[in-house]
């Protein structure tokens, strides 16, 4: 009887242990990856569908915000994250000592001033009120498309740091709103313009293409090679097969169609 009961929790034992393992092989076989919600958890689910041929499962967390998918990623919740353009994820990673580095840059969502109590770029008034975004590298962006449409100069060698404080000239006497990004397209209806990131203008439904009245150059100092976006990973991981596979699902043909057909240049693949 002894026996019969030893032999019986041994095979409990093993029967949890290999149940164990079969979880834990499951477990490596999915990718949790934290996005935007727009474009880029929609681009991830066209994504996934590449990923199972692979064998991997996707599992997309959705973030509204710049600083939580990052320190999730920082913190091990997240294998990656994809939302942000490569000189935010290096300045992020800079300032918050995070020890995280680019996967591999999939698209470039061009950059757009829109209007709001104001619709025209010519004749802008005295005063006019212009919001931008309050994160360093996304604020010298803007200003960088603002200077290039000729309503206010930076001072040489601000380019990519730019802050309001580098004006030279601005002889309309605009004031420069600092707002969080994810904020900007509802200050649309209090501001004159807004100079909004691609995403959250996509959210809000609109598109550069369509409702911007001026668009960055995607050759200009704040074009695709600054501010393409990328899929991040802590460093060391980006060999992982794992994020080979997600690069490889996320730069097929399937996801360059879907890009193209359905963002029409407001995400414009690189690759």
């Amino acid at each position: 009887m002894k026996k019969l009961i030893a032999v019986a929790l041994s095979a409990v034992v093993c029967f949890g242990v290999l149940a164990g393992c079969g979880s834990s092989k499951n477990e490596d076989k999915t990718i949790v990856v934290g996005a935007s919600p727009s474009p880029h958890a929609d681009i991830l689910k066209v994504a996934a569908k590449e990923l199972e041929k692979d064998g991997y499962k996707l599992e997309i967390k959705e973030y509204s915000d710049y600083v939580q998918p990052n320190n999730a990623l920082g913190s091990g919740d997240l294998d990656a994250n994809y939302f942000q353009h490569i000189t935010y994820l290096k300045n992020f990673a800079k300032e918050h000592k995070l020890d995280l580095v680019s996967a591999g840059m999939i698209h470039y969502e061009p950059f757009g001033i829109f209007p709001g109590k104001a619709k025209s770029l010519k004749d802008v008034k005295k005063g006019a009120v212009i919001a931008v975004p309050n994160d360093t590298t996304n604020e010298a962006r803007a200003l960088l498309l603002l200077e290039a449409q000729g309503l206010i100069k930076l001072k040489d060698g601000a380019a990519l740091t730019a802050t309001k404080k580098d004006i030279v000239k601005n002889p309309k006497n605009i004031e420069i709103k600092e707002l969080e990004a994810a904020q900007l397209p509802r200050s649309l209806k209090d501001v004159d313009f807004a100079v909004i990131n691609g995403n959250y203008a996509l959210q809000a439904g609109m598109t550069v293409n369509k409702d911007a009245l001026a668009v960055e150059d995607e050759e200009s100092v704040g074009g695709a090679k600054t501010y393409g976006n990328v899929v991040a990973v802590k460093k060391g991981n980006e060999d992982k097969d794992s994020i080979k596979a997600l690069i490889k699902a996320l730069k097929s043909d399937a996801v360059k169609k879907y890009m193209e057909k359905e963002y029409k240049g407001a995400v414009v693949p690189l690759f």
